[in-house]
């Protein structure tokens, strides 16, 4: 393989391993980062798992601001667009929605100008849910959240109209650029340095037995460096233009999560809870847990997505859901950022 890609959002735990992915496969990376003094931390935590870090560099570029996306895609190829905001717990809508749209818009525009190929866009499966909490079932990418329902999860609803902007904004250009946006599951796998927690934050409070029992939350679980591969694929597809590919995993439990650590860490994982928490214990300390707020309308909901468009389109076969699981403990314990 050959070609410059741009990955956006280098400091971010899929970015990372979007970044690894590149360079094993012979791509030169530039990523960006918000602040010039990151990229060396990002380099030295791809280091660790591949040996052609002078194949990547750094651009400063914020998806809050029009600065440094002209200069950032000067001579690449190719855009992943994985960068989003996050947030705290509890963010406000607008606080996540505005710059995960806007910045959305930024790079396209930017892309399109600089006369990249083809952008692929991380979004999320939950943009591809029912709107109704309480209806079970398999989804494809043909369905769409709907903006309009009344309360939505903040993080839901900014990757929905980030998303939908996206492909808004391909309607009306008129031009050789092309997008396909990846819609991942539950993030898990391991992390390349203790600055990259990302999604598996939850793995971590497992681990450190900050959790009373695990509540009856599910997760379609799908490993970082498959998520990752699949992003690649998806960049070099001729059939992957216009396409949107659900990429999750297997449905787990919480409990089954808990178990797969306890049976698979040994004495490592002898703080893992192996009490399911009652439904009304978790609905109670919701009332004073903003943080449990956003989870409820999950809590004994069975959602599964359909990945069948990636594996045949693009051939993509993600890993067992307990090799993630696993990966991700074990390299946050070798990482000491367990609880933290």
């Amino acid at each position: 393989m050959s070609g410059s890609v741009l990955v956006t959002g280098g400091t971010g735990y899929v970015a990372g391993w979007c970044v690894a992915e590149l360079l094993g496969r012979g791509y030169d990376v530039r990523a960006t980062v918000r602040d010039a003094s990151r990229g060396e931390r990002v380099r030295r935590a791809v280091a660790s798992v591949s040996d052609r870090t002078d194949h990547l560099e750094f651009a400063v570029a914020d998806l809050t601001r029009d600065d440094g996306w002209e200069e950032a895609l000067d001579g690449c190829d190719h855009v992943l667009h994985v960068a989003s905001p996050l947030g705290a717990d509890g963010a406000d809508a607008q606080a996540l929605l505005v710059p995960a749209r806007d910045g959305t818009l930024r790079v396209l525009r930017a892309a399109a100008a600089a006369g990249v190929q083809r952008v692929v866009m991380t979004s999320a499966a939950n943009t591809a849910s029912p709107t109704s909490y309480t209806a079970d079932g398999v989804t494809d990418e043909t369905l769409w959240t709907d903006l309009d329902a009344p309360k939505l999860p903040a993080y839901r609803r900014s990757k929905t109209a980030a998303e939908l902007a996206a492909w808004e904004f391909m309607k009306s250009y008129d031009g050789p650029m092309t997008l396909a946006t990846i819609l991942p599951g539950a993030v898990f796998g391991p992390v390349l340095s203790p600055d990259t927690p990302g999604s598996v934050r939850i793995i971590s409070r497992l681990l450190a037995g900050a959790m009373p029992g695990t509540p009856r939350i599910g997760l379609e679980v799908v490993d970082v460096r498959d998520l990752a591969d699949v992003h690649v694929r998806a960049m070099t597809a001729p059939a992957a233009a216009g396409q949107r590919f659900l990429a999750t995993g297997e449905f787990l439990w919480m409990h089954d999560i808990a178990r797969i650590l306890r049976d698979g860490l040994g004495e490592d994982g002898r703080k893992v809870p192996t009490r399911k928490l009652p439904d009304l214990a978790v609905r109670v300390s919701a009332l004073f847990d903003r943080s449990l707020r956003e989870i409820m309308p999950s809590l004994g909901r069975r959602s599964r997505h359909s990945t069948a468009k990636a594996k045949s389109l693009l051939d993509w076969t993600p890993r067992p859901a307990e090799v993630a699981v696993l990966d991700c403990a074990r390299s946050l314990i070798d990482h000491d950022v367990v609880g933290k």
